[in-house]
């Protein structure tokens, strides 16, 4: 072993004594930084991961969307998706926003018009459903989320209710009149996620084509892929077979503004809490800088005796390296240990507070989720060692510009 490693280990850990302060300090410190960015990392994938889970059980994998108006020919398109390789079960689907109106209290979400023949082959909206069943659902009936049924004063299965599309504005243009369409509530769903649960209705497939007055046309198809099958793959295969008007997309594609603002609040984080190990690391600086000070004559020596300037600085560069390995891996345990116990940790703190309705309602989350990434962990080890390495070029050079004669005589 080269004597400027073997001496930043005793230096770190003297033999024979207790584990020294100022190592344990710093260690510390990089330690509850990458801890930090390991939980925090985590959970923002895991709203990520839950979010994709969630619009996969919804919608599947692909979309099959007409360029601008409606799908036509349904039955000749569906054919043509399901023989497509990769596929394994495809459903019709519209839609579009609307105006729901239950006594004086009007909501504004997204009716999804279903067909009940074939959504279970691609979708699981079913095990979404809290009251009620999709076998209940006809054409004059609708399904509405918990939030959205707050929002309207709905109270029960059984409850009526008025829905006013688009066509309708665009009707009264034309001097023509046409009443809003009554429906009777059938049930109420949870998703989970607030976002999704406040937008959302369910309504069959031939109410919301009266709605909108595209006649047999739909708006596009959802497509469940076949498990292993890569989504791009199949996403490819069935832009080659489609014809001019209509074109496939991956479930990212569909979603990609809502997932793009999900990507940037997790980079912002992790770039915020990256000066916790960058503030870790001035205290890894400080305590190798107090090294050299109280080590003076030693380096001194090590001058005299025929060390070279480069040999000490790697010396104090060591140690860095080593503080920030050590702190590091303690890190990402305590990071993965935190996230063990983090259900009981929130469910802890919101019994306290009484506000575990708060986070369903604000927050989107009653059970905190988790999806550590092997990409972000990387990222968050590489980053902390290289900033604690770094951290210990200063002493280094501090002690590497000493001259030994000056050091000797140092007090």
């Amino acid at each position: 072993m080269p004597w400027p490693i073997y001496l930043a280990l005793k230096q770190l850990f003297p033999t024979g004594r207790r584990f020294p302060f100022f190592t344990a300090i710093s260690v510390m410190g990089v330690s509850l930084g990458v801890m930090v960015l390991v939980i925090v990392t985590s959970v923002m994938g895991g709203f990520g991961y839950e979010l994709r889970r969630m619009i996969v059980q919804m919608e599947g994998e692909i979309q099959v969307k007409a360029l601008q108006e409606q799908i036509g020919d349904v039955p000749e398109i569906m054919k043509l998706v399901r023989a497509t390789p990769g596929v394994a079960a495809a459903t019709p689907f519209v839609v579009g926003p609307v105006m729901v109106l239950a006594g004086r209290s009007p909501a504004f979400p997204l009716f999804h018009g279903i067909d009940l023949a074939t959504v279970e082959e691609v979708t699981e909206i079913s095990q979404f459903v809290r009251v009620g069943s999709l076998n209940d659902l006809d054409d004059d009936s609708v399904i509405l989320s918990y939030a959205v049924a707050q929002e309207l004063g709905v109270k029960g299965v059984g409850d009526e209710l008025e829905i006013i599309s688009p066509l309708f504005l665009s009707r009264i243009t034309n001097d023509e009149v046409i009443l809003p369409r009554r429906f009777r509530v059938a049930g109420f769903f949870e998703i989970g996620h607030q976002h999704l649960d406040s937008s959302t209705i369910f309504g069959t497939l031939r109410a919301a084509q009266e709605l909108y007055g595209t006649g047999k046309s739909v708006r596009g198809l959802y497509v469940r892929v076949q498990p292993g099958v890569p989504e791009q793959t199949v996403v490819a295969n069935l832009n080659r077979v489609l014809p001019p008007g209509i074109r496939a997309y991956s479930w990212e594609e569909s979603w990609e503004s809502f997932l793009w603002v999900l990507n940037l609040e997790k980079t912002i984080n992790f770039f915020l809490l990256l000066f916790i190990v960058i503030i870790a690391a001035f205290s890894v600086m400080s305590s190798l800088l107090i090294s050299v000070v109280r080590k003076t004559r030693e380096i001194g020596l090590l001058g005299a005796l025929g060390g070279r300037a480069r040999d000490v600085a790697l010396c104090f560069c060591t140690q860095a390296f080593i503080i920030g390995v050590a702190g590091t891996a303690i890190g990402v345990g305590l990071g993965f240990g935190v996230l063990a116990v983090r259900k009981q940790i929130v469910h802890g703190i919101a019994g306290v507070l009484h506000r575990e309705e708060t986070l369903r309602q604000f927050y989107q989350f009653s059970e905190l989720p988790s999806h550590p990434m092997a990409s972000d962990i990387i990222t968050t080890v590489i980053a902390a060692i290289v900033i604690s390495t770094l951290a210990g070029l200063l002493p280094a050079w501090r002690a590497a510009k000493l001259k030994p004669v000056e050091a000797l005589r140092s007090e």
